[in-house]
């Protein structure tokens, strides 16, 4: 893989049972890469390896006066200067071939995570622990698999010198051949503890990084309530702890430094004064005393890669944990089940869409909206109907179903079925059925283009209008069908003011990050808008006008109903206007449905419902269903304790 044929055609299926299992699928994965450089390192290497024999003969060269000799000499010189060069320019540039393409893959295997899990993700994982794995991880990720065929590359040099020495003085070449192993491992027992500390440093910053990017997140808000110092100061606490940990972690890196340092300068005396020694004796001659003491002297360059694999494992392990971690997380439990006799079709179009768990039935073509008590329990089931993973909160295990098994609307249900709100993982149980076909048994894209859902906090990418609707559609819904559906016309001509003078249509002006610059109800207006473009078989939208006023919601709710007529639409909100342009109405209620039936027919006959809607209190809802004469008698026993 060259850097021109980046990205991937496919990064593949990574092995994240672990962070070393992880970092081995990487390396097989790049075998090419790393043996062409491991090749060049090998050629780069070996010429520094030979650089001291050629000084060695030389030097002999010299002394016996050979003048013949010599020259070959310099010719080898000149061969072995060619090798060091081109194998250290081509060594460097298949490294971080290798270093790019490995980080590459990754954030390709990030991303394709990232679109197949969608909001859940961050739900599962923390956002900050995300950009983590993807900016800085990433690159310790590829520092490893950079520094592999280097690290092999100086082990061959250090063998061959060693090897060579045996040959060309071995009385000098037992001592450097029992010497090096020494030099190379003595770092070894300090390495776990220099491990560990690595592993608390990138922890910390990840904690850090995390409480950056929350307090980022919400600045507007804690600005609003006067928690911005407050956050501040607890980012300068991290920060600080970073830094300690970081000192904590370079010590004992100084200190594996220092080792490799010292040792191999004790080496090289020991062997300066035993090859003294042994040429005042005339034992070897004075080119043999030169050309080990050079030997010596370029080990410690090869050296210093042992220690440098050393730091990127220690450092790259965790990462790779990380991104392991996150990359085993998945969209369903279809792994769990038995495998299907053959490939799953699509379902056929007109299909209902149906909850097994809850019992909730959005017929096909139908506008259905569906009322929850509690608003966090809403956005899981919007979740869970688009076939999205869901990580549930402990509570509560039992289901809110009979336990005869039938439901309170009398629907059939599952008894005893888990609350969505309770403690089980959203995956556990039947995934929702689609024209009879599960969700979770289909393709991802083909999930994701059936069913598509549209939380309560969408968000808006930067760039232009015409760019936010270029977003996969059937084509039967125009943009500007859309837009006024979702009553844009107000944004548009926003937008059309804020933006540079010469632009004069709509779709030209550009959205700025996140759509910082709109208002809360206008960027959830344009959200509204793409979604209708899309015109998927069924779409999903959790309070999609929570952020607008009664008056624009009355519009929208028309909109709706006229843009997606034949279509299939869950609305899960709790707004009379809403539910009043909705042609059937599900309560749901602890995690199953409890009544069916239109907004009108359900205010009068459910008190639940009612309370849900018209936000009465338990007092409000006593006093409704008592009589006049009962009436009189609560008002009167009211007033008395008043």
């Amino acid at each position: 893989m060259q850097i021109s044929d980046l990205p991937y055609p496919d990064p593949g299926v990574p092995d994240a049972r672990s962070g070393p299992r992880f970092l081995l699928w990487l390396g097989r994965g790049q075998l090419g890469g790393q043996l062409k450089s491991l090749a060049w390192g090998m050629l780069h290497f070996g010429g520094v390896a030979g650089l001291p024999y050629a000084v060695g003969l030389g030097v002999d060269a010299v002394v016996d006066r050979d003048a013949d000799r010599l020259l070959l000499v310099g010719a080898l010189l000149v061969v072995v200067g060619v090798a060091i060069s081109v194998g250290d320019a081509m060594l460097h540039r298949t490294a971080v071939t290798n270093w790019i393409t490995a980080a590459a893959r990754v954030q390709q295997l990030l991303a394709r995570k990232t679109a197949e899990l969608g909001s859940a993700l961050t739900r599962r994982v923390a956002a900050g622990e995300v950009v983590a794995v993807s900016t800085g991880d990433v690159e310790k990720i590829g520092w490893f698999v950079e520094a592999v065929s280097r690290f092999l590359a100086a082990v061959f040099s250090v063998v061959l010198v060693c090897v060579g020495l045996m040959f060309y003085a071995p009385e000098l070449g037992v001592v450097v051949a029992a010497g090096v192993p020494v030099v190379a491992l003595a770092a070894l027992p300090l390495l776990p503890r220099a491990t560990r500390r690595a592993d608390i440093q990138r922890e910390k910053a990840g904690r850090a990084t995390e409480l950056a990017s929350d307090t980022v997140a919400g600045l507007r808000v804690l600005r609003g309530i006067g928690g911005e110092e407050l956050f501040l100061g607890r980012y300068r606490e991290a920060s600080q702890e970073v830094r300690k940990a970081a000192v904590r972690s370079a010590r004992m890196w100084a200190l594996i430094s220092a080792i490799q340092v010292v040792l191999p300068g004790l080496l090289l005396i020991t062997v300066v004064w035993y090859g003294a020694s042994l040429a005042l004796d005339g034992r070897i001659a004075v080119g043999e005393l030169v050309a080990a003491f050079s030997a010596v002297a370029t080990l410690l360059y090869p050296l210093r890669h042992f220690e440098e694999i050393a730091q990127a494992y220690s450092f790259s392990r965790p990462s790779a944990q990380r991104a392991a971690r996150v990359l085993s997380l998945t969209r369903t439990d279809a792994a769990e089940r038995p495998a299907q006799a053959g490939p799953v079709g699509e379902p056929s179009a007109g299909g209902d869409l149906y909850d097994p768990r809850t019992g909730l039935l959005a017929p096909a073509g139908r506008f259905t909206a569906v009322v929850c008590g509690d608003p966090d329990l809403a956005g899981r089931l919007a979740e869970r109907l688009g076939g999205h993973a869901v990580e549930e909160p402990d509570g509560d295990r039992d289901g809110g179903a009979d336990r005869d098994g039938s439901d309170r609307s009398g629907g059939a249900a599952l008894g005893g079925a888990a609350d969505l709100g309770g403690g089980r993982d959203a995956t556990d149980g039947p995934s929702v059925l689609l024209g009879g076909v599960a969700l979770d048994d289909l393709d991802l894209d083909a999930a994701r283009r059936l069913v598509l859902v549209q939380d309560k906090d969408p968000v808006l990418l930067s760039g232009t209008l015409r760019e936010l609707f270029d977003v996969p559609a059937s084509g039967a819904v125009d943009p500007g069908a859309a837009l006024a559906a979702a009553q844009c016309a107000d944004v548009l001509d926003a937008l059309l003011q804020a933006a540079p003078d010469g632009v004069d249509d709509p779709m030209d002006a550009r959205i700025t990050e996140r759509g910082r610059s709109l208002s809360g109800g206008q960027r959830q207006r344009l959200a509204l808008a793409r979604s209708l473009v899309t015109d998927p078989e069924v779409l999903v939208l959790d309070e999609p006008t929570s952020a607008v006023d009664s008056h624009t919601e009355a519009r929208i709710a028309d909109g709706i109903a006229a843009l997606r007529a034949g279509r299939t639409t869950v609305v899960l909100a709790s707004s009379p206007l809403l539910l009043d342009r909705a042609d059937r109405v599900v309560l749901v209620d602890d995690g199953t449905v409890a009544a069916v039936g239109t907004h009108r027919e359900l205010l009068h006959r459910e008190p639940l419902y009612r309370a849900v809607v018209t936000r009465e209190t338990d007092e409000e809802q006593r006093l409704a269903g008592l009589g006049l004469t009962e009436l009189e008698e609560a008002l009167t026993e009211i007033e008395e304790s008043a």
